[in-house]
């Protein structure tokens, strides 16, 4: 099939890449719908001599929404105390405020949701409150987002 007959939209997507060294980076992909309770997606995490990859994250709306806990990141964004944490089944989110209003984003992959299995961290900085804002408004779509066809 050639280029030009194909598809001409493509799966949404989120990348989240680092401030400080934009060779580590996170994708979500490959985004799903297994009913209309959730969503499911593949995480890519990507750093000098790791690539890895877990399939099928999913979400539901029962639990708690990435996209609602960016954001709330976002508008914290002269900072907070500790560490504030972000889970469902194969990722978690670990974030951390650091001076001059920049965030550390742990993002940690696994793909059992037992720890008996390797997993995979990195890390991302983001600037605090309008990159965590486009950040969380660019999963919100993402995790929304349902191709039903042409527009």
């Amino acid at each position: 099939m050639s280029g030009e007959h194909a598809e001409p939209a493509e799966s949404p997507e989120v990348v989240v890449r680092c401030q400080k060294d934009p060779s580590v980076v996170i994708r979500l992909v490959d985004q799903r719908f297994p009913d209309q309770y959730g969503v499911a997606f593949s995480v890519i995490a990507k750093a000098d001599g790791l690539n890895a990859r877990v399939d099928g994250g999913e979400v539901w709306v029962w639990d708690d929404d990435l996209a609602r806990f960016l954001q709330g990141l976002a508008d914290d964004f002269r900072g907070w105390d500790g560490e504030r944490v972000w889970s469902v089944n194969h990722l978690a989110l670990r974030a951390v405020f650091h001076s001059r209003g920049h965030v550390s984003l742990t993002w940690t992959l696994r793909p059992w949701i037992s720890r008996d299995t390797w997993e995979a961290s990195i890390t991302t900085w983001q600037e605090a409150g309008e990159q965590m804002a486009t950040l969380a408004a660019d999963v919100r779509d993402f995790l929304l987002h349902r191709s039903g066809g042409h527009d």
